[in-house]
């Protein structure tokens, strides 16, 4: 089992090349251990042998091999002392919340670090592996705040103003939540821990009485959450709730949203099937794959046929998210290649840049800006897209939102409404300006009228600007 090089008492590691040598020893320690071995003798084997290891299969996520001893993860995130008389009926709820569901608990730390580390076994045989950032919900009253708010403060230890990074497992064995829990009520509202990373302590996430209502009643709930008056430049998020029983849902919930937008993240969470234990992904059979001028060049490469990829793209929660990200993309262009005058059209991979870029009529080459909505529309059904950029830039909160010469079109991927990969198209100049931030777009964008599905007529405007 890999145990950290070096480190100091909360297990940081400071030097480069001591982490550097540590991670080589971590990937090393995953490989040998979590991944099958050939030899047909090793304790982690196949479904129809699983009662004698612990190989199965998770239908809504990945495979996930682990002999005993379980895998420790890198010791890279920072650990806080913590009040464990306040932080026990916040493991006690946790624990209890995944034994209720079939869970056996395999190893946790106590109440007196934070976050929590616990590692589980499922019902159906898979190891899990939690990383929880758990803070109390209550209804307390507060000056100046509504009656019927709820609330959690984001807090391990003083203020002392500065961020904390919320960590993420980088091999993907251990799921990161960041949440709020009501013992006494019995219920927990997660939020989205890439969206809180990094944070600063002492920030409260709110949440209304009618969510809370919700939860109890229908034992799991997602919403967006309302923003203060003071926050309204604050990224849209969405939260999600469940009772105590819900907890190991929540888990598999957080493994499958990682990275998601928010619109997807709430489509997600009203789909999730809560309650239903995931059927076995059948094993499969390697075979040789086909004659070289009928398979895909990956898949020769690989020495596995296309079917084999794209199970094994599903079975892992990396790749697939990986993949995920570009799907919206990869739909953009296909539409615009059907647009008559479009003679080429292709996807850019630059960080920070443009996602499409193509050549219209021999026009000059014309760049598209692609964006999720958010699921909730507006009363009247009008969708809504949160458009900036996940982070700013240190020192500059302005560079979190886009100037309208960043790109020739913004196209507004409606499938977090509709669940069908369809656009929306607009010119960035004709969008709102930010209020404060001077040469910058509004975040807060309304498909209204300004908006098309006419991907030629919105080009031709392009061209011509």
């Amino acid at each position: 089992m890999w145990k950290p090089a070096a480190g100091d008492q909360y297990g940081r590691i400071e030097d480069k090349t001591t982490q550097d040598h540590a991670q080589s020893e971590i990937a090393q320690a995953w490989e040998g251990e979590l991944i099958p071995p050939k030899d047909p003798s090793s304790v982690c084997r196949r479904q129809e042998e699983a009662s004698r290891g612990a190989c199965r299969t998770d239908a809504v996520d990945h495979w996930l091999c682990a002999p005993l001893p379980s895998y420790d993860p890198p010791v890279e995130y920072e650990r806080y002392r913590v009040s464990a008389r306040d932080k026990e009926p916040l493991l006690a709820f946790v624990r209890e919340g995944l034994e209720s569901q079939g869970c056996r608990v395999i190893r946790s730390a106590g109440p007196d670090e934070a976050p929590f580390r616990i590692s589980i076994e499922t019902p159906w045989g898979e190891r899990l592996g939690i990383v929880c950032y758990a803070f109390l919900a209550n209804q307390k009253l507060t000056k100046n705040r509504p009656a019927d708010e709820h609330r959690f403060q984001v807090k391990y230890g003083p203020d002392d103003k500065r961020l904390h990074k919320i960590w993420q497992d980088p091999f993907g064995l251990y799921t990161t939540l960041f949440v709020g829990i009501n013992p006494a009520l019995g219920l927990f509202v997660g939020a989205d821990p890439e969206i809180h990373s990094p944070t600063r302590f002492f920030i409260s996430v709110e949440f209304k009485e009618a969510h809370a209502e919700a939860i109890l009643k229908e034992t799991w709930h997602a919403w967006e959450r309302e923003r203060r008056s003071d926050r309204v430049e604050e990224p849209v998020e969405v939260l999600v709730g469940g009772t105590k029983g819900r907890f190991l849902d929540y888990v598999r919930f957080e493994r499958l949203a990682q990275g998601m937008d928010q619109g997807h993240r709430q489509l997600l969470a009203e789909t999730f099937p809560v309650g239903r234990l995931p059927e076995p992904i059948p094993v499969p059979v390697l075979a040789p794959p086909p004659p070289p001028e009928t398979t895909h060049a990956l898949a020769r490469e690989l020495e596995l046929s296309e079917t084999e990829v794209l199970d094994l793209i599903a079975s892992a929660r990396r790749l697939k998210m990986a993949v995920r990200g570009w799907v919206a993309e990869e739909h953009l262009v296909r539409t615009l290649e059907r647009v008559p005058g479009v003679t080429e059209c292709w996807r850019l991979d630059e960080e920070g840049g443009p996602d499409v870029r193509l050549l219209f009529e021999e026009s000059k080459l014309l760049t598209f800006q692609c964006k999720n909505v958010l699921r909730q529309t507006l009363a009247d059904g009008t969708v809504r897209l949160d458009f900036q950029k996940t982070r700013a830039s240190k020192g500059d909160p302005c560079t979190r939102y886009y100037r309208p010469e960043e790109f020739d079109v913004v196209a507004a991927c409606l499938h977090a409404v509709t669940e069908r990969w369809e656009f929306r198209y607009a010119l960035p100049g004709s969008l709102d300006p930010h209020k404060t931030c001077k040469g910058r777009l509004s975040q807060n964008v309304r498909l209204d009228a300004r908006w098309t599905d006419d991907a030629a007529r919105v080009l031709r405007a392009a061209r011509g600007a």
